[in-house]
């Protein structure tokens, strides 16, 4: 019964408009003052110390690292040695947005920044080389997505904090599912580009090749700073963090200048904005958490499913289905923090591993945000292309079952997940 008025009066809240955040803590604040006796200074605790855990502070950071990059001049660079790369292949542009999404996803961990990064500076020139502009949309949406797959993920860390799950194992397990995605969002690329015949570009020399890495390589340089410091053990996720934004700020002023001191400020400032927004997010979704467990709702949850003998296999189908209807109405963070700790408790009670539970979410994710209403990365593609989000949908549509096909593959195959961790951890 208590459950069913904290999620009645939750989303009773979401469906007013008001901020999921904010949703959060009036129902938390409602339910609480209303239905229970807890006292007012154990939610004000609850407040404060729900956000005190070292690995939240990886998130400013990533941002931070994300926004230099994306103002510094480093997605042109890394486009330009994908286009020498891959260019001369049937839809040789699309497949090197393909290819600059998945190394930008490498340096950013946000999904948005990629698509932001990579497609304002693609889209037009694949434009004005022949391209259609949905064709251009649809890749770019997508692979964009990888900005959360491929380590570092803001959306890995929000899972560990909501489930206290090694950060650096989900790092590492993101890797393999993150390029098989990205080779197969680049088949599908070049079979519709081969299909069409879209333009292709003549093919680089290797000397072009080299000169177009060596200009990128301070860029991709800090693929290996971050994934082979948390490897080797050199420094831990959130110190990893750290060290790319210093070294981001480093190379977009002082390596690249393709940012002055002046503007600094403003990229402090912006990330600062959303490093704010998703920690008030967070801050009130373990506040709904500390309720949810208060009330033994997942413990509840977990008991139910098992009595009635539902098996690891139909309770991933379920969760998939779940988590992609949560993408319709909810972003990434909120689905994460609100679900997981929920999710969670019935996964381990049925034998899930926590890090192959933890990737399965991150691809959900994925797929939320190429469809709408509220995908978060059709919105900044409709942005940069200024198709309409119908349109959108539309062009997105071959990648998007793509992606629900892989889902599939890393639902029911767990080793794409656990093989590198296994691997390095053991």
């Amino acid at each position: 019964m208590n459950a069913a008025i904290i999620f009645v009066l939750l989303f009773g809240l979401m469906l007013t408009g008001m901020p999921i955040s904010i949703s959060l803590g009036l129902t938390v604040l409602t339910f609480l003052f209303a239905m229970t006796d807890v006292p007012i200074q154990s939610v004000a605790l609850k407040l404060f110390t729900g956000i005190e855990k070292f690995e939240i502070m990886a998130i400013p950071f990533f941002i931070l690292a994300g926004n230099f990059l994306t103002h510094g001049g480093v997605a042109r660079r890394m486009i330009n040695f994908a286009t020498s790369m891959v260019g001369h292949w049937h839809g040789g542009l699309a497949l090197a947005g393909v290819m600059a999404c998945a190394l930008f996803a490498a340096v950013s961990g946000s999904s948005p920044a990629t698509v932001v990064a990579i497609g304002s500076i693609i889209l037009p020139a694949m434009v004005r080389q022949g391209f259609p502009n949905k064709f251009g949309a649809g890749v770019i949406t997508t692979s964009g997505a990888l900005g959360i797959l491929i380590p570092p993920s803001i959306v890995m860390v929000m899972y560990s904090v909501s489930t206290n799950t090694s950060v650096g194992k989900l790092f590492m397990a993101g890797v393999v599912p993150g390029l098989m995605l990205a080779f197969l969002l680049g088949l599908t690329t070049w079979y519709l580009a081969r299909k069409h015949n879209y333009p292709r570009l003549p093919k680089a020399t290797w000397a072009v090749r080299f000169a177009a890495f060596r200009k990128s390589g301070w860029g991709l340089f800090l693929i290996v700073i971050v994934m082979g410091g948390i490897y080797t053990g050199v420094f831990t996720p959130t110190e990893a963090a750290a060290m790319a934004a210093v070294y981001a700020f480093i190379i977009a002023v002082f390596v690249y200048k393709d940012m002055s001191l002046k503007q600094v400020p403003k990229v402090l400032l912006d990330s600062a904005s959303m490093s704010a927004m998703l920690l008030y997010i967070i801050t009130n979704a373990v506040l709904f958490s500390f309720l949810v467990t208060s009330e033994n709702i997942p413990q509840a949850m977990a008991a139910m499913i098992t009595d009635s003998g539902l098996g690891p296999i139909t309770f991933l189908l379920v969760v998939n289905v779940l988590l992609l209807l949560a993408g319709n109405v909810m972003e990434p963070s909120s689905i994460v923090l609100i679900m997981a700790p929920i999710l969670f408790p019935v996964a381990m009670k049925l034998g899930i591993d926590p890090v192959h539970f933890g990737i399965l979410i991150v691809v959900n994710m994925e797929v939320g945000m190429c469809h709408p209403p509220v995908g978060l990365n059709l919105y900044v593609a409709s942005g940069i292309t200024k198709m309409g989000i119908t349109e959108l949908t539309v062009a997105v549509m071959p990648w998007l079952l793509t992606m629900l096909a892989f889902l599939a593959l890393v639902t029911y195959v767990p080793q794409i997940s656990l093989w590198l961790p296994n691997l390095i951890y053991n």
